[in-house]
């Protein structure tokens, strides 16, 4: 084993505290974007024992009135880029315009989507355990100009 030049052994300790001080800045300052040097509140935080617990979808209906579970399978698109961008969602809803041309870009023989929302299912949660019900709230919905 050949010995550490005082020059690479410089070299390396520079490089751990620039690492250091950049995972420091980013925990103190950082948002979840600015992982892995910031801070990922997702596993850090949790809601209080009878908080109702949050499900993101999308769903869309074609035009026979059917609703369509859209999915990243269906779409192509993951959950969590639609949660991570629902605000923008919210300020355009015709955002959502995209989810309906990837669906229809993946399943040209289906019916054409005329609706795409964003739907929150909230669980029911008592003393940390799920009760078994829950309720819908539609929190962005786009409709297709006919």
């Amino acid at each position: 084993m050949e010995t550490l030049t005082s020059r690479g052994r410089a070299a390396r300790l520079a490089v751990t505290a620039v690492g250091l001080a950049v995972l420091l800045a980013g925990t103190a300052w950082g948002t979840d974007d600015h992982f892995p040097f910031g801070p990922f509140r997702m596993y850090s935080t949790s809601n209080p024992p009878d908080s109702p617990a949050p499900d993101t979808r999308v769903e869309g209906v074609d035009s026979t009135g059917a609703v369509v579970d859209l999915a990243e399978g269906a779409t192509g698109i993951r959950r969590a880029e639609i949660e991570g961008q629902q605000s923008r969602y919210a300020a355009d809803p015709a955002l959502l315009a995209e989810v309906a041309d990837a669906y229809a870009d993946r399943h040209p023989d289906a019916a054409e989507l005329v609706e795409v929302r964003i739907v929150i299912r909230w669980h029911g949660i008592r003393d940390g355990r799920p009760t078994g019900g829950w309720t819908d709230e539609t929190v962005v919905a786009w409709q297709a100009v006919r």
